[in-house]
């Protein structure tokens, strides 16, 4: 895969550019290797609108930023912090044993400075993932790639493209949240801090009322970032990839934004989305469609026979904002793109949701048990909860291995989440109380005044994170545990 900036392409040098531009993406047989693939917590420094920025990255030690593998190998990697404050990474969208799964205190501890720690798992599936840190580092960009490719597509003549999408401020973490809750930043942090889960609810917010979320006007988004970015690129110097006429091109698109949901815009040429969530759908054919944060989305595009260039754009969701990148033959003319549209998008729904279809589902089983999940939260104080109850009060989800688990997610907030479930693959089976047998995904974005339902087989002990993929949701209060409290279920099924 070749792929270079806007100016690198005007300059006509995409040949030479191509191994050293951001996210190049290796195979790492690493099952069949001797020792496990190091990816490495560090900093690094990047260009965002003319001004440099410090922030953190997950790199392997030879540059290459995240990791492809196969599905036929095992998970076996090093993870190294080398950053000056604590860390650990979540593997988001694999399903690990209760242990390996990143998430602070969830039973890990923060890998301290100069730590290391080795993960082993069973890959199993193939599909587009990513690792993260589940801190607010996230809003740092402690965030990769995490492709597994299919042994079954190795002869496919299909290109591949890797981007990963996130909003950017520079202004700290700490700081931004400290804007939404009223309260002061921690001081002495610079935003380097790893916070664990046991620290995030910050404040009791479990007194505020559905009724008066209900109240507010609907709120598509409570941070005014200073850019969105496509592979560490704004629109002014977009990244650039080399494609063939009339070739087959599989996007494979991330929203790593910690607060921001996009509308991914293909332009002129038409798309057809096969995966979300890194799970096969039958396919649906459309110019946009809806990425949430958390969510991946594969999209199969066809370059038309001629010399062109086509930017593929992530618009912001209720808003003018844009990044993106650019497909381009060669000889294509890449022209400047504005980073901001003439007229804002409109909020996320549930259309693009309702119409998919799995293309490998869940079995047809009936339920064991269906779970009713009020999520809510305020703008005023900015609280967040789920049943009424933010992390440092939350009362687990209990489960039983072997069971059959449905959670009715109803969203009395007048803001969108997306859910997301650590362990497992869930499908959803209902919109508004309409059954259909959907997409299995691992994150679920559900509207302001909405309700989704999703099943999935309890086959994973152990006490599972499940939380609002917004960041500052997460960090205050919108999270709880799935959790494996009682024996396995014994049943006889005729």
């Amino acid at each position: 895969m070749q792929s270079i900036s806007r100016r690198q392409f005007l300059a006509s040098t995409a040949a030479a550019g191509a191994a050293s531009v951001i996210l190049p993406l290796i195979t790492a047989h690493a099952a069949r290797a001797a020792k496990p693939t190091i990816i490495r917590a560090d900093t690094r420094v990047i260009d965002v609108a003319g001004r440099a920025a410090k922030v953190f990255g997950l790199v392997q030690p030879d540059g290459t930023h995240g990791l492809t593998m196969s599905a036929a190998d095992g998970f076996q990697v090093r993870l190294e912090n080398a950053l000056a404050a604590p860390t650990l990474i979540h593997w988001h969208g694999l399903t690990p044993p209760f242990g390996q799964d990143g998430v602070p205190d969830l039973p890990q501890p923060l890998l301290q400075p100069g730590q290391n720690h080795d993960y082993s798992f069973p890959v199993a599936a193939p599909g587009t993932h990513w690792m993260h840190a589940h801190t607010l580092q996230e809003q740092q960009l402690l965030a990769a790639p995490l492709i597994v490719t299919d042994p079954a597509d190795e002869g496919r003549d299909e290109q591949p493209v890797v981007v990963l999408f996130h909003d950017f401020s520079f202004k700290t973490p700490e700081e931004l949240l400290a804007g939404l809750t009223g309260s002061a930043p921690a001081s002495g942090t610079n935003g380097m801090a790893g916070h664990s889960m046991s620290g995030m609810s910050g404040m009791d917010m479990q007194g505020m009322s559905s009724g008066q979320g209900m109240a507010m006007p609907m709120d598509t988004n409570d941070i005014e970032y200073d850019a969105y970015l496509a592979n560490d690129r704004t629109l002014d110097d977009p990244q650039v990839f080399a494609v063939e006429r009339n070739g087959t091109v599989r996007l494979r698109l991330i929203n790593g934004a910690t607060a921001t949901a996009f509308w991914i815009d293909t332009g002129s040429i038409e798309g057809e989305a096969i995966a979300v969530d890194g799970n096969p759908v039958a396919p649906v054919r459309g110019r946009r469609f809806p990425l949430a944060m958390g969510q991946r989305i594969d999209i199969r595009l066809r370059i038309p026979d001629e010399t062109g260039a086509w930017p593929i754009l992530a618009l912001r969701e209720g808003g003018v904002e844009r990044t993106g990148f650019v497909l381009a033959t060669k000889g294509g003319a890449v022209k400047r793109i504005a980073p901001a549209g003439e007229q804002a998008t409109t909020a996320l729904d549930l259309a693009f949701e309702s119409g998919l279809v799995a293309a490998k589902p869940l079995a047809v089983t009936p339920a064991d048990r269906n779970q009713p999940i009020e999520i809510g939260g305020t703008m005023q104080a900015y609280s967040w909860t789920i049943n009424g109850r933010t992390w440092a009060n939350h009362r687990p989800i209990p489960v039983r291995k072997g069971e059959r688990i449905e959670l009715t997610l109803r969203n009395t907030s007048m803001m969108g989440h997306p859910m997301h479930l650590h362990g497992h693959h869930f499908q959803v089976v209902a919109v508004d109380g309409r059954r259909f047998a959907g997409a299995v995904r691992d994150t679920v974005w559900v509207p302001p005044m909405r309700e989704v339902t999703v099943a999935f087989d309890a086959a994973n002990p152990g006490t599972w994170a499940f939380h609002c993929h917004h960041l500052y949701h997460m960090a205050t209060g919108m999270m709880t545990v799935v959790d494996y409290s009682a024996g396995p279920l014994s049943r006889i099924r005729p």
